[in-house]
């Protein structure tokens, strides 16, 4: 009755309080202005800790212990490991990636959506796939975005949302895959 309890009080913070509060309610350390869109914090959310300007979106998880760890055994018993995992700042993790144990990520960082993050990754880089690699560069990125994307003193926020969208929206496609 008490695990019912605990998994039921759970759930109602979840609903009620923001990502970031949950998540530092759970344990996690977080710096200022982020968005934290999950909440899969991990087995051990204190050893995550999160910079400034960060968004964590929906079905991240942060794993910060290696599990496979329990088929091994001798006369000691069961080995364990736990590691920290450290995002700095200036970070954007896609969807439904996953940080592994040990990880760091440096600052002005982009993960890609459905990554599997292996190794730490350094600062003006973004990363991308199953194990994650760098596929572009920040800076690059930050430059086009400038050059290029719609701005928000450009857009009419009396308007609904989809209106807006709608305004704004680039029809093109990209390039078809090369077989």
């Amino acid at each position: 009755m008490k695990k019912i309890l605990h998994i039921l009080l759970d759930r109602y913070r979840i609903l009620k309080l923001s990502g970031v509060e949950y998540a530092k309610y759970k344990g996690v350390k977080i710096g200022d202005n982020c968005r934290f869109l999950t909440s899969t914090v991990g087995s051990e959310p204190w050893l995550i800790e999160i910079g400034n300007w960060v968004t964590v979106t929906s079905g991240v998880r942060f794993i910060t212990h290696d599990g496979s760890t329990w088929l091994i055994r001798d006369e000691k018993g069961r080995r364990q490991l736990f590691r920290r995992i450290i995002v700095g700042n200036n970070v954007f993790i896609g969807i439904n990636s996953i940080i592994m144990p040990g990880v760091k990520i440096d600052d002005n960082v982009i993960i890609a959506a459905g990554s599997v993050v292996t190794k730490s990754v350094p600062n003006n880089v973004i990363v991308g796939g199953n194990p994650a690699r760098i596929i572009g560069d920040f800076d690059n990125y930050k430059k086009k975005v400038l050059e290029n994307y719609i701005s928000n003193s450009e857009i009419d926020f009396k308007k609904s949302y989809r209106t807006r969208v709608e305004e704004v929206l680039d029809s093109s496609f990209k390039p078809y895959m090369s077989k």
